[in-house]
């Protein structure tokens, strides 16, 4: 159920960039460059207005899959560091102490 939504949401993320970057900066119609005579597909005004529509209807959806991915999830995390999990670089074995002789212990001074 989550890969489906998180699929889902990559989709969603994806049409509403694709549609933001679409937009003129100045709230016109298709930035791409097409010309506004009367042959187009629609008027300046009408793009805006879908753009703006499925511009606010894309986020609208995101918002709502990431609050559902977010409460599917909340408690299968695993709290604490990664560094906790990280496995040991390899087989270490366990190293016995120097032997200390008594001739290479440092002199203490006594007062």
């Amino acid at each position: 159920m989550t890969t489906v939504l998180l699929v889902l949401h990559l989709f969603v993320t994806l049409a509403l960039i694709g549609v933001v970057l679409i937009q003129r900066s100045e709230g016109g119609g298709l930035g791409i460059g097409s010309s506004q005579g009367m042959g187009s597909f629609m008027g300046g005004r009408g793009t805006a207005n879908l753009l703006t529509r499925s511009t606010a209807i894309l986020a609208a959806v995101f918002m709502a899959l990431a609050l559902v991915l977010a409460l599917l999830n909340r408690g299968s995390g695993v709290r604490g560091s990664i560094f906790d999990n990280a496995p040991l670089p390899g087989p270490s074995l366990p190293v016995a102490p120097a032997p200390v002789s008594p001739g290479s212990l440092p002199a203490v001074p006594t007062n």
